[in-house]
């Protein structure tokens, strides 16, 4: 029986059609078809600037470099995300510390965020930068954080890498309304794809100008921007230690043609995720919740197993699922809990919802291309599993 995997990624004859037009032209790296996908996407999400770079890895800390994150300053973030989230921060000599997540909702807390505030500003301990995660696509509470940091002072990042084509109060997820900066992914299993690829979306053109010349090396070529004198058409300078960050136009090619569907996309989740709430309805799991002010896009279905109603652990279920080729996965590892983080001393007690969802998660098979047969098969295989 053919194994039914957690994520897909669906490529058309339309993609395939797009990506061959970049290898017959002229320019493979950095031609027209970058510019022309970041354009389209900051249009598709009301915001003013975007910069396309080779991952959403890449564009966490050039988004952390242009805000000036650098050694002796603190970033906090959600402990249930990927470690890119967290490793932006000692990318750029800082440090990084944690939130407890709202337990519905599986995003960092606002609540858990102004208590540790209050405490961190008696210790002269703020953080400069705090990453919010829209974990699984569901936006998180962008308003009360955003509150908080100007009370505190600190910049927000979006990390949502789950969350292109995700609404929050209406409004597109990556319109920067509550945040300097939003970070999309388009890795093969996300919403849409290019391959390997992330984008920068700002409404601060300083921003998107520091993350343009870090993605290519810190180098220039606009002479108003110079320190000397261009000596021939050919000068350039290197202003800044940058990467080698960029995006090509073979991977732009195939995001604008996904960008095309993105509603089909969000819209084909949604009528899944509403066919599994029905599915599941009487087994003692429990279903992501959708709070009324945000719309997910539904990157992931993540069910929490209510392990006091059943007589088996997490692990028993999941292998139990596996067994039956059901690609269930787990989203996440608290960051904290690996072992390069175990380092830095962070207690496992200060998250007591991070620690609960950890013990209880797991993602079952979402991608729009999932049909009921296999919707159904995934439900029997965990009802199965969940029996006694």
């Amino acid at each position: 029986m053919e194994s039914i995997p957690y994520g897909r990624q669906n490529i058309t004859p339309a993609d395939i059609e797009a990506v061959v037009a970049v290898l017959r032209s002229d320019f493979l790296t950095q031609g027209p078809v970058v510019p022309a996908f970041e354009r389209a996407v900051a249009d598709r999400v009301d915001a003013r600037h975007a910069v396309a770079l080779n991952s959403a890895t890449s564009a966490l800390h050039a988004a952390c470099l242009a805000m000036g994150l650098k050694a002796g300053d603190m970033l906090w973030t959600s402990p249930i995300s990927f470690v890119a989230s967290a490793n932006c921060a000692l990318y750029c000599g800082a440090r990084v510390d944690f939130v407890d997540i709202d337990r519905e909702t599986f995003n960092l807390c606002p609540e858990a965020l102004a208590r540790k505030l209050e405490q961190a500003e008696d210790t002269s301990s703020l953080p400069k930068v705090v990453v919010v995660v829209h974990m699984t696509g569901q936006p998180c509470n962008l308003s009360a954080i955003h509150a908080l940091s100007r009370r505190y002072g600190f910049r927000i990042i979006e990390d949502a890498s789950h969350a292109i084509g995700a609404r929050y109060r209406e409004r597109p997820i990556g319109n920067c309304e509550f945040s300097d900066a939003v970070v999309f992914s388009f890795h093969p299993v996300k919403i849409i794809t290019t391959g390997e690829g992330g984008m920068v979306l700002t409404n601060d053109p300083e921003i998107a100008r520091k993350v343009a010349l870090f993605r290519s090396h810190g180098i220039t070529r606009d002479a108003q921007r110079m320190v000397h004198q261009p000596d021939g058409p050919w000068y350039y300078e290197q202003l800044e230690l940058g990467y080698n960050y960029r995006m090509t136009d073979i991977q732009a090619a195939l995001g604008l043609s996904q960008l095309q569907r993105l509603d089909e996309s969000v819209e084909a989740r949604h009528r899944l995720a509403e066919r599994y709430d029905e599915l599941l309805a009487g087994l003692p799991v429990s279903v992501p919740v959708q709070r009324s002010e945000g719309r997910s896009a539904f990157h992931l279905y993540v069910v929490r197993l209510q392990l006091e109603r059943i007589d088996r652990s997490r692990r028993e279920v999941f292998e139990a699922m596996r067994a039956d080729d059901i690609g269930v996965n787990v989203h996440y590892i608290p960051i904290y809990a690996q072992p390069y983080h175990e380092r830095m001393g962070v207690r496992r007690a200060d998250f007591p919802q991070a620690e609960a969802y950890y013990r209880e998660a797991i993602s079952i098979p979402m991608f729009p291309t999932l049909s009921s047969a296999q919707q159904d098969r995934v439900v029997r295989s965990l009802r199965n599993a969940l029996a006694p």
